[in-house]
């Protein structure tokens, strides 16, 4: 039977690793260097085979021969959702972090993250994570807000824009915070980090927020990235899916700062590469895109022209409101043609859409 306390038991590690796996070969000596290469050592590594089809559990076996502080479990291809809970459900360790195995730690990350949260008494300590697709390195916009300095034992009422941070990996948690809370992963729906992230953080009584890059995150080019299936009716339910279950725990939460906040600044970060998607997609794709639209950002939340992301995204988002397809598919193709850039002169929008009928001054 599967243990489900957050008590560690007698001689456990401080700290459980779960890291799903999944027909990764090519990424996963390197994902379990970086994790040798720690200065930190009284780990576990619980690597959890989500029935791979490639060679991923021949390398997991060959790291697990070479270090006892690897353990191999085994499952069905169920998801990663569901691969990390199996994970969690064999943790052993006070604290509890995860690695996906396409990606890497930064050097010093573990040592660092365990000795913030063991200093503070913090539920949660997050790192700042860089985007890596082999020749540069870079932080996306709120994580680089987020991570300018450290921040110790806050709360997400001081710092709302936590939120953003909506990754299970470059964090270490109070493993019995997390089995306290119920905290897991939903099953069978891509971007499953977020609901669950967004109930940790609301959950906490305090978080440590670190300046220092503690996690790599691939940029894989190899088309089997969720990143790169946009374009698909399916990847787009799962997205509004798990932005709606979020959306409803701020709501429960109360706090008027937080819900502002979150849907102005948190929400709509990445509905722009399914504005982008809208040419060329099908009318079922572009009926689902704006009644979401509709249903996030209204009078009652942050109308999208209101939100604090770029302006180009805010013109889509409100071109997507009013149903105008067309418009929004000819901003697109202007975008693309010049650089993702639009034309601004002394703050003001100029030709040609500064004429659009009915654009709201907050876009202008």
């Amino acid at each position: 039977m599967l243990r489900r306390s957050g008590e560690p038991s007698p001689g456990s590690p401080t700290l459980s690793a779960v890291v799903p796996v999944y027909d990764v070969q090519e990424f996963l000596p390197a994902c379990l260097a970086s994790i040798a290469a720690q200065d930190f050592a009284d780990y576990e590594v619980i690597l959890v085979d989500d029935g791979s089809t490639d060679r991923s559990v021949k390398v997991a076996r060959r790291h697990a021969r070479r270090d006892p502080r690897i353990r191999i479990v085994s499952q069905q291809n169920a998801g990663i959702g569901a691969a990390r809970n199996a994970g969690v459900a064999q943790a052993r360790g006070r604290l509890l972090t995860f690695v996906d195995s396409d990606d890497e730690l930064a050097p010093g990350a573990w040592a660092l993250m365990v000795r913030t949260i063991l200093q503070t008494g913090s539920d949660i300590v997050v790192g700042k994570a860089v985007r890596d697709d082999g020749t540069r390195r870079w932080a996306m916009r709120l994580m680089k807000a987020n991570h300018t300095v450290d921040r110790l034992s806050v709360t997400v009422e001081q710092m709302p824009g936590v939120l953003a941070d909506v990754f299970a990996w470059n964090k270490v948690y109070r493993r019995d915070f997390w089995m306290r809370n119920g905290l897991e992963f939903p099953v069978g729906v891509r971007y499953e980090d977020q609901p669950t992230l967004t109930r940790a953080f609301l959950a906490a009584r305090r978080f440590d927020v670190l300046a220092e890059t503690v996690y790599r995150w691939r940029v894989r080019s190899d088309g089997t990235s969720v990143t790169q299936r946009r374009h698909e009716m399916a990847d787009l339910e799962d997205r509004i899916r798990t932005k709606r279950d979020s959306a409803e725990q701020v709501r429960a939460y109360g706090s008027a700062k937080i819900l502002e906040t979150f849907f102005a600044e948190v929400l709509p970060v990445d509905m722009a590469a399914y504005f982008r998607a809208v040419p060329g997609c099908a009318d079922e794709y572009w009926q689902f895109l704006v009644d979401a639209v509709h249903e996030l950002w209204n009078d009652s939340t942050v109308p999208f022209e209101h939100t604090r992301v770029p302006v180009q995204q805010r013109l889509m988002g409100w071109l997507a409101a009013h149903e105008r397809r067309a418009d929004l598919v000819r901003l697109v193709e202007f975008l693309d043609g010049h650089q993702g850039q639009l034309p601004f002169e002394s703050g003001r929008l100029l030709h040609p859409w500064h004429q659009e009928p009915g654009l709201p001054p907050s876009l202008l």
